[in-house]
């Protein structure tokens, strides 16, 4: 069982950046994709961003040229930079791991919300 914690979360005005961290407990070669979903209220979850163990990067249209994903796998950590964040990126926040033998595992979220 691979657990997730997700931190960096918090409330920040419009324009603003907030820099999400996740830890991962799974041994560091057991790990292939790691990524940040969301999910706003009365929406289904969507992928932000994901980020493979060789180090490429998917990031949605809509937060594209904002948000950065990067990843240190020693450290097991996976992060989100979100700059000039609007009232639309706010949801919950979490993160996923994807492992080699093709399990996933999920984080408990963390809360953003953009409003002035």
């Amino acid at each position: 069982q691979v657990q997730l914690v997700e931190s960096g979360g918090g409330l920040v005005q419009p324009g603003g950046s907030l820099r999400l961290s996740c830890v991962h407990s799974g041994s560091i070669f057991s790990i292939n994709v790691m990524g940040w979903y969301r999910q706003a209220p009365g929406k289904e979850r969507e992928l932000v961003a994901d980020i493979a163990s060789g180090g490429s990067a998917n990031v949605a249209d809509s937060v594209k040229g904002r948000f950065t994903i990067s990843r240190d796998s020693a450290k097991k950590m996976v992060y989100l930079q979100m700059n000039n964040l609007k009232p639309e990126d706010t949801a919950v926040y979490y993160c996923k791991a994807h492992t080699f033998s093709d399990t996933y595992y999920w984080g408990q979220g963390t809360q953003v919300t953009v409003s002035s």
